[in-house]
């Protein structure tokens, strides 16, 4: 399918009602009921809230389930709204990694996830992913096909895709990728020196600035960033480059998503700036449409009305 331009992507929705973002609130989540339930092999945390048709919700790296505080509440006026912290993240539990790091893959993090959502009810879904959550929800729709019935994924091209084009200038942006996978302890050590300088310097992707961060997600971001999330994300990398990569290269055409997939990406981000981003994803898909955002890694935080109305177009084609 044609790569969509920024325009295109988001007029298609201009006449759609009730797409008008809500005003965010300090209360982050207003309505939601908390959740602690058990995964597979950990204890997931998140909220759920809204009514409607299921969707799934995942956050990215360093972030929590807080990330999509701006646009969950707008989406459960019509959708019943299920948003968890991955394993290693937030306040969902950290279990150990395993000798090959398997416990942190990112088909181990779609097991808890599809536990979660079988035990709020859900049988399908879509699934809206921002960074490692946009992985997860690729190796979801991979693994659970008659589960997902459809993919937004925000800032990412697949993970098979990345490792196996590697440039220079997509390397020294996206440092951690090979720094944080590097063997325990040495990673942790070095952040955990000086935690809250970390968690700032790594939210201030390519200085686009913390403003784009409201004072109450911030504060949990800083909160959560603690040595047991600082070591659970390393192992996360870790399998990344080894257990989640040997798993992409047996499924590389062998298997691929046939749930429609939509793409966003900001256009000052380093998957913009280093990736053709709808070509890397016609690897895996064959219904792939998508457009860049004018923002940097962060999207739903930085724009979120832009966000909320690519979504929403997603959600509503054809009707």
């Amino acid at each position: 399918m044609a790569q969509y331009s920024p325009i295109h992507c988001l007029q298609d929705v201009e006449g759609v009602p009730n797409a008008e973002l809500l005003p965010y609130s300090p209360e982050l989540f207003p309505g939601f009921e908390r959740f602690d339930l058990p995964g597979e092999g950990a204890t997931i945390h998140g909220v759920i809230g809204g009514s409607g048709p299921p969707l799934l919700l995942v956050h990215g790296n360093p972030l929590t389930h807080v990330s999509w505080h701006k646009i969950a509440p707008s989406l459960a006026r019509h959708y019943t709204v299920l948003i968890p912290d991955l394993r290693g993240y937030g306040d969902s539990s950290k279990p150990e990694g395993g000798g090959d790091h398997s416990a942190y893959s990112f088909r181990s993090m779609a097991k808890d996830l599809v536990a979660v959502a079988r035990h709020f009810g859900f049988k399908r879904f879509p699934v809206v992913g921002h960074d490692r959550g946009a992985r997860v929800g690729f190796r979801m729709a991979l693994d659970y096909a008659e589960m997902v019935s459809g993919l937004v994924a925000i800032d990412i091209v697949p993970t098979h895709h990345v490792l196996s084009n590697v440039t220079m200038g997509w390397g020294l942006e996206a440092y951690h990728w090979f720094f944080m996978a590097q063997k325990a302890p040495f990673p942790e050590k070095l952040l955990c020196a000086d935690l809250p300088y970390y968690i700032q310097y790594k939210l201030n992707k390519k200085g686009v600035g913390l403003e784009i961060f409201a004072p109450e997600a911030m504060k949990e971001y800083v909160r959560c960033t603690t040595p047991e999330q600082i070591h659970a994300v390393c192992e996360d990398y870790r399998a990344t480059v080894s257990v989640d990569f040997d798993m992409d290269k047996a499924d590389f055409g062998k298997k691929k998503i046939t749930c429609p997939v939509m793409v966003l990406w900001g256009g000052n981000s380093h998957c913009g700036r280093h990736f053709k981003v709808i070509q890397a994803w016609s690897e895996w898909a064959d219904q792939v449409q998508g457009c860049d955002l004018p923002t940097g890694h962060y999207p739903q935080e930085q724009r979120p009305d832009l966000v909320y109305k690519a979504v929403w177009g997603f959600l509503h084609q054809g009707q």
